[in-house]
């Protein structure tokens, strides 16, 4: 028996192995059985190079889980150790077999997993000691058996095993004890060895005899050891691909289309990328493409190994380049990583652009799915946009599509307005914004259908990208003031008029919650809506960016602007003025003459204040001012109660304003019920 002490440059290596060699302890197993798998491919390579002369016989590794003597054992028949490699393998940290075995057979060795000699210290996470029991290939080695507490004491001794191969036992630690749980170790199994080269095995099959499930003799092989991206797409059929992405993510419809990767210059990548069906549901979609190093499975956030957007497609990246101890620095400053997201990107849009152009009718069925995941791209990646540009549809409220410059060109006649600036209309939800779409419809414009999630910022972006434009939500104004044009109509009424109209109806405006109401009227021709109610499109797009942008979440608190329109031409309009008129002619006709004497004495006043310096200016004179100001806010509301107790008493003003309401979803509750009573009254 030898003793001895592991060649380590501390003595508290093991807790800091413990606890911080990897960020999640069940890690291990994945260590582990890749250096079985890496032990079996090394065989591989020396029977190919004709160093082993015997029969390779049934490589399968063996996972198995003893919940009485409370260990966790992995068996391997690859190449094993004599009692000197394991002294430098094993006992000196940090040396990688792996590497010095590639040096050797670097023109025959492939895919040899292990790259970091601190793969099998992982081990010490979860276990109280670890036993190595091993038996070279080499003609005449000896079996010998490695034992160790977790301290940097080991022991060496024979061992009675006479087929070559490693055996790594684990005695659980008491603290680690889910992994005596057979589910809990297959579940691990299948999460990162599902597609390892070589098979592994866990227990038995089972089967239903006798009323009760019980274990056959045939090993239960928890691994596909040729997963479909390491096959040729010439080999492959529509259906392999679709069977493939059910088996990684039966939770989700068919895929749209998929894209095989695969490259050896000037780095090495495999995979299948799938385009799901993507609707307005970002973050539930990301963090679905498996990233793998030579069929080991590494992690699921890919973030810095494809650009953002792409994180939203489903499928398996395979590169020996990138390491299984992969880290966020190495991500962002190694080379390989730049080309590999680069050329992923190139080859996500070569497709896209491939399927619009040999079948555009089938790229529209598509869009609808597609669009949240381009547009993603456009919005986070310019090289993207530039890519892309020329084949993103732009989809219009009767479900017809567009290109950038299609569009362009369809619109650039009649939505030009008065200052050269092309305007592109669009609607959020085409049953809400019915109303204003058709008003829209009928002075010749089209209408886009914006409905995505991140459609707001994506249009903020386009007015940047694209020529001389501006985009306006449909409702944002009234039909006849979208685009404005050089014969724009002017109000025709005298002022005294719009402000008696305004004043009847925004009396009668409801107390909104996180909303304010602005009252004024146009002429719109006598077929245009009555009233109608619109929102500041710089406003409301500021409040739809803040629900999707970081630090944009104070627009989202501030108040809802809302514009009252009164079309002075419409027949009802004007018989409300003119009834207006007649009812409060009386009662403002004092108010209207003292208020005109008070602004005349209000102007003499400042008049006399602004030629004097603020010092030389007398309490008596400020007083004055100060009590003419008063004297006039008290006429005025005098005036507003006379015009409001008109209005008050007036169904028309209310029902028109109900209908504005109930078409921008703000008439509810009880003033909801008063407009059904009220509209049943005037029916009778």
């Amino acid at each position: 028996m030898q003793k001895g002490t592991i060649g380590v440059t501390t003595d508290n290596i093991f807790p800091v192995i413990k606890k911080f060699l990897y960020s999640d302890h069940e890690i291990f197993l994945r260590e582990l059985v890749s250096n079985a798998v890496d032990a079996t491919q090394k065989l591989q390579t020396l029977a190919r190079s004709g160093a082993l002369k015997e029969d390779l016989g049934d490589l399968t590794i063996h996972v198995n889980v003893d919940k009485d003597k409370g260990t966790l054992t992995i068996s391997d028949r690859g190449i094993g150790m004599t009692e000197e490699e394991v002294q430098k393998y094993i006992n000196q940290i940090a040396l990688s077999g792996a590497t010095d075995f590639l040096d050797k057979y670097k023109d025959q060795a492939a895919n040899i997993i292990g790259h970091f000699g601190l793969g099998f210290y992982s081990a010490f996470m979860v276990s109280k000691r670890v036993e190595l029991v091993t038996c070279s290939w080499k003609e005449g080695a000896k079996a010998v058996k490695w034992s160790c507490d977790g301290t940097p004491a080991f022991e060496i001794t024979d061992a009675d095993k006479a087929d070559r191969g490693t055996d790594v036992i684990l005695y659980i630690d008491d603290d680690c004890k889910e992994f005596l749980e057979k589910y809990r170790v297959l579940e691990l199994l299948r999460k990162y060895c599902h597609f390892l080269p070589v098979p592994i095995a866990c227990g038995k099959k089972t089967e239903w005899k006798d009323g009760k499930e019980q274990e056959t003799v045939e090993d239960n092989i928890i691994n596909d050891t040729h997963p479909l991206w390491t096959r040729k797409p010439t080999e492959l059929k529509d259906e392999d691909y679709k069977k493939f992405y059910r088996e990684l993510y039966p939770e989700f419809d068919e895929p749209l289309f998929w894209i095989h990767l695969n490259v050896d210059y000037p780095f090495k990548l495999t995979g299948v990328l799938y385009f799901p069906k993507i609707k307005n549901t970002v973050e539930l979609q990301k963090n679905k493409i498996q990233l793998y190093c030579n069929q080991v499975f590494v992690t699921d956030q890919v973030d810095n190994i494809v650009p953002e957007f792409l994180t939203l497609l489903h499928g398996v990246i395979d590169s020996p380049d990138i390491p299984l101890n992969v880290s966020r620095s190495y991500l962002q400053s190694d080379a390989n990583v730049k080309k590999i997201s680069k050329y992923i990107t190139k080859k996500v849009s070569d497709r896209l652009e491939s399927i619009f152009k040999e079948n555009r009718k089938d790229f529209e069925a598509k869009w609808d799915d597609l669009k949240l995941f381009i547009n993603y791209g456009l919005l986070s990646d310019p090289d993207f946009y530039e890519k892309a540009k020329g084949y993103v549809l732009l989809k219009d409220v009767d479900g017809k599509y567009f290109t950038y410059d299609e569009y362009r060109n369809l619109i650039k006649d009649n939505q030009t307005d008065k200052e050269k600036t092309l305007v592109y209309l669009y609607a959020t939800d085409r049953d809400e914004q019915y109303t204003y779409i058709h008003a829209a419809q009928e002075k010749g414009y089209s209408v886009l259908l914006m409905d995505g999630q991140l459609d707001p910022a994506l249009i903020s972006m386009l007015e940047q990208k694209l020529e001389k434009c501006r985009w306006s939500r449909v409702d944002g104004d009234i039909a006849e003031r979208l685009i404005p044009k050089e014969d724009s109509k002017l109000n025709t009424l005298a002022k005294e008029q719009s402000e008696l109209l305004a004043s009847i109806f925004s009396t009668q405006m409801p107390k909104v919650t996180g909303g304010e109401f602005h009252v004024e009227a146009q002429a719109q021709g006598e077929k245009a809506q009555p009233l109608t109610i619109t929102q500041s499109e710089y406003m409301r797009r500021m409040k739809d960016l803040s629900k999707i942008q970081q630090g944009m979440s104070f627009y989202g608190q501030m108040p809802n602007m809302y514009n009252v329109v009164l079309n002075s031409d419409h027949p009802l309009i004007k018989s409300i003025l003119d009834d207006g008129t007649k009812a409060t002619a009386e009662a403002l006709k004092p108010i209207d003459a003292e208020l005109k004497g008070l602004h005349a004495r209000q102007s003499v006043l400042r008049d006399q204040e602004n030629k004097k310096k603020p010092e030389e200016v007398t309490q008596e004179e400020k007083d004055e001012l100060s009590k003419c100001d008063k004297d006039i806010s008290s006429e005025q509301q005098k005036r507003t109660d006379v015009i409001a107790g008109y209005a008050k008493g007036n169904d028309k003003v209310h029902q028109l304003i109900d209908l504005a309401l109930l078409q921008n979803g703000l008439l509810r509750g009880e003033a909801l019920v008063k407009f059904i009573q009220r509209s049943v009254d005037l029916i009778k």
